[in-house]
């Protein structure tokens, strides 16, 4: 999921995020055959953990640093989030081939628009306009390093903080990647 044109920045590695998970979401929307829907599901929830740990590591600080009320801004960011993350647990553990599956996938992709209209209606215009390009450009590579190393499953119950990703998250993401590989779990 990562745009690897050196011309581009963080925030064109993002939108292309966006573009690809919200291509996952009309995909498993679109089929109904219940292994293809978990499939689906599993790469979903896996490329929106990374591509949120990634902003948390990164992005965040960026806003927090720059940004007027970036403090306020990522607050609000972390609590969708988190909001993403429960119901991705909840997709997780959920039998595709039952009939409120697809609500919780419609749930889960509301709460994912609702925040992707905020970081791209918004927020990233005021990254463009308070943080230096090379900074931009300098993020897309620790954004694209860190979702290499990023967790594969949510862990809601985890805290959604810069400090907690860059110490505990490499390997909580080497153990996702171990029990993704032992179970055959599409990443």
């Amino acid at each position: 999921m990562t745009d690897h044109s050196d011309d581009h920045d963080v925030l064109d590695t993002l939108t292309t995020d966006h573009r690809e998970v919200a291509e996952l979401f009309d995909q498993i929307e679109g089929t109904t055959d219940p292994v293809q829907r978990r499939d689906l599901t599993d790469s979903l929830i896996s490329e929106l953990v990374r591509h949120s740990v990634a902003e948390e590591m990164y992005v965040y600080p960026a806003i927090r640093h720059h940004v007027p009320n970036g403090d306020q801004v990522v607050d609000e960011d972390t609590d969708e989030h988190k909001g993403l993350e429960v119901l991705m647990k909840e997709l997780e553990g959920a039998d595709a081939s039952a009939p409120e599956f697809l609500d919780a996938v419609r749930r889960t992709r509301a709460l994912f628009e609702q925040h992707i209209a905020d970081e791209e209606g918004t927020q990233f215009a005021q990254l463009r306009a308070h943080v230096p390009a090379e900074k931009l450009v300098e993020l897309k590579g620790l954004v694209e390093v860190a979702k290499k190393l990023a967790p594969t499953r949510p862990h809601p119950l985890s805290p959604n903080a810069e400090l907690f990703h860059k110490t505990v998250g490499p390997g909580v993401g080497l153990v996702d990647r171990l029990r993704d590989k032992l179970t055959g779990r599409p990443t």
